[in-house]
């Protein structure tokens, strides 16, 4: 078998997602101060439920992941808990963000799964975010 899949007791995968949220409003606050703790909430999130960041960037008005992790995690409570987790955080933090939108993400998202399109692509992809 190729060695980019993952083995684990009972189970061997290859689970890739590229999810993009935004803030509500899509309002441009992921920056600064705000994007550096963002990105170690969801460093923490990861490590919590040994998901793997492949990639991460975190614009203003969005964020693009890239994560491989365990099939038998559902994907949705995966995304809630970034999502959760890093709003209370930063809310509780950071003040403006509850005077200027009612709530840090929309309800929605977007995920897809990687498959037809090679890994470097994706990472090359949300890389290069910034540089657009």
């Amino acid at each position: 078998m190729d060695d980019k899949y993952i083995h684990k007791e009972g189970i061997v995968y290859l689970n890739q997602y590229h999810i993009i949220f935004c803030p509500k409003y899509r309002r441009k606050v992921l920056t600064g101060d705000i994007e550096k703790d963002l990105r170690q909430i969801f460093d923490e999130v990861a490590k919590e439920k040994d998901v793997e960041i492949k990639a991460l960037e975190i614009m203003p008005d969005h964020v693009h992941m890239f994560i491989s992790f365990d099939p038998r995690q559902p994907l949705h409570k995966l995304i809630k808990l970034f999502k959760g987790k890093s709003s209370k955080i930063l809310r509780d933090k950071y003040p403006k963000l509850k005077s200027r939108i009612p709530s840090l993400w929309t309800r929605s998202y977007f995920c897809c799964t990687i498959g037809n399109i090679s890994e470097e692509t994706i990472q090359k992809y949300i890389e290069n975010q910034k540089n657009m």
